[in-house]
């Protein structure tokens, strides 16, 4: 029996993911149209059509998306293992993927790599600032970053980051013309600095506890962001009250440009954890990173 070649399925696959010929023969460095034949004869070779054709892209048929599923992911592992055994040297190397919130990638990753990749001039590290929770496997992902509290359960989970706390601050500025408020419901009479979250395009609600006791409260105000720097920079500006990590207004605290209201209310929570699918074989570079990011009391 003769032995298959496996290229035009890898053909295929290219295509069907890019949706595109051009791009899949940039991708494999081959030339467009001697891509658009070898799909073609697997088509023949099969008795089936594949992909449907546009002038603008290319799509999957039904039988073209059964042929993805199943084949895509294989190809994958076959070249994860490859790519494995290709670092296994004396000198780890490779790229690592992270994808990770703005806070985590600020205050835990960029500190720990900071000491790490001098060390390691042939590991490269990729991250990827994305609120969302992103799947980690789809996305072809080595790894992601959240809190204690949102992990799923079917991954690896290596603590990176000690417990964290929110703080509820203002300017001074904005103190002078606005009372302090005591509870939580109080800040419903605030103008607050919100946050929109991207996976559903919500509004992050605040959230306290005190005593067991929790409460979330939907805050409204005057100015939306998507991101860390500019509601720090608009609270600083006396705009109005933020819901922060502590650690990122610590300095503002102590010098006395921000102040903190409802302490007593922001109870700790677990902090940042990383995490990634069972692997049997991570390549020595991902080992390395995944110590080097390791939290040690």
């Amino acid at each position: 029996m003769p032995q298959e070649n496996f290229n035009d399925l890898v053909a295929f696959v290219t295509v069907a993911r890019e949706e595109s010929f051009t791009r899949a023969a940039v991708k494999l460095g081959v030339s467009q149209s001697a891509l658009s034949q070898t799909v073609r004869g697997l088509e023949e070779r099969l008795g089936l059509r594949l992909l449907t054709r546009t002038t603008r892209r290319v799509s999957p048929t039904a039988a073209g998306e059964r042929l993805l599923q199943t084949a895509g992911p294989r190809f994958e592992e076959i070249q994860a293992e490859l790519a494995a055994l290709t670092e296994m040297r004396d000198k780890p190397a490779g790229t690592v993927r992270i994808t990770a919130g703005e806070h985590a990638a600020i205050s835990v990753l960029a500190p720990a790599l900071d000491k790490f990749l001098p060390d390691n001039p042939d590991v490269n590290v990729e991250i990827t600032v994305d609120y969302g929770l992103t799947d980690i496997v789809a996305e072809r992902y080595d790894a992601g970053v959240r809190l204690g509290e949102q992990l799923a359960k079917d991954m690896i989970a290596i603590k990176i980051g000690p417990e964290m706390r929110m703080a509820v601050v203002g300017a001074p500025s904005y103190f002078r013309q606005h009372p302090w408020p005591e509870v939580p419901q109080d800040l419903t009479a605030h103008n607050c600095i919100q946050m929109r979250m991207p996976t559903h395009g919500n509004i992050l609600q605040w959230e306290f506890e005190k005593g067991g006791h929790e409460l979330n409260v939907r805050v409204e105000g005057q100015m939306i962001f998507n991101n860390i720097a500019m509601r720090l920079d608009a609270v600083r500006r006396g705009l109005g009250l933020a819901y922060m990590p502590d650690d990122l207004v610590a300095e503002d605290l102590a010098k006395g440009t921000l102040i903190r209201v409802l302490e007593d209310w922001c109870a700790p929570f677990p902090g940042y954890h990383l995490y990634y699918p069972n692997r049997r074989h991570a390549s020595p570079a991902f080992q390395l990173v995944v110590d080097a990011l390791r939290y040690r009391t």
